[in-house]
């Protein structure tokens, strides 16, 4: 098989059934998963990504679900398919908070779901450390600070709705920049109204701070003092006001 081999739904078979069905597969629940699809419209999935599935590629690979590219007629989408050993028995879960998110404009955009699938919109762009360090990237110093102002900006509203995202204190696979240079953030797998909001805490841990990109940030960035931003951090959490959060922003150099 290709490695982006497109396949209609009804001409999808066992090899495909370990990915609609990962990690455990049986033919009569890989049946009704496929009766599921057909009730969404689906036409076509995709095998396509980094991540692999016995020798089958896909976009990503989660605690609670596998994401594939779908189609809906023309349209490519993205689509997630609950683990056949998920902790949760539905994906409604995940669909509330991220319908929580985009009423705020953050994450992609949700289209449906079921029991088994969340179909979302398919955002095409580069994670944010390969676009950071690919060697052909050409962007001015101004860019790079709209973009990092933009994904804290969405980290604040997130932080404003009470919704905490959950990783992104690590999260390499969680920052993708669209082909118009506009940042999104993904995956509301784990996402919480129960948990103390830490999405601009975490964020700024992950991007200036504690992590091997952050590193790189800040030999592009310059001037960043990390004992003053992680004072300017912890006055926010304290807060979690506006004057407490751009006062990050300048901390970070980016205000």
């Amino acid at each position: 098989m290709q490695r982006t081999d497109k396949v209609r739904l009804k001409s999808l078979g066992k090899e495909h059934g370990h990915v609609i069905c990962y990690p455990v597969y049986r033919e009569d629940e890989f049946s009704c998963r496929l009766k599921e699809l057909e009730k969404l419209r689906i036409d076509a999935i995709e095998f396509v990504g980094k991540r692999m599935i016995d020798h089958l590629p896909v976009l990503g690979k989660g605690c609670v679900g596998i994401v594939v590219v779908a189609y809906i007629k023309d349209e490519k989408v993205a689509l997630k398919i609950r683990r056949t050993d998920a902790s949760r028995l539905t994906m409604e879960h995940e669909a509330q908070m991220l319908k929580k998110a985009n009423a705020i404009n953050v994450g992609p955009r949700l289209m449906m779901v079921t029991k088994n699938f969340l179909i979302m919109e398919y955002i095409e762009g580069t994670l944010f450390p390969e676009w950071i360090q690919a060697p052909n990237r050409k962007y001015f110093r101004s860019d790079l600070i709209r973009i990092l102002k933009s994904i804290l900006e969405q980290a604040w509203r997130l932080d404003r709705a009470k919704l905490d995202h959950g990783e992104l204190s690590h999260a390499p696979k969680h920052i993708i920049i669209k082909l118009n240079n506009e940042p999104c953030l993904l995956d509301f797998e784990t996402a919480s109204e129960s948990r103390n909001v830490s999405n601009v805490t975490s964020l700024c841990q992950y991007l200036f701070i504690g992590s091997s990109f952050a590193k790189i940030l800040r030999r592009k960035l310059g001037g960043i003092k990390k004992t003053d931003l992680i004072k300017a951090l912890k006055l926010y959490k304290m807060s979690l006001n506006r004057e407490s959060f751009e006062n990050v922003l300048k901390k970070c150099g980016i205000l």
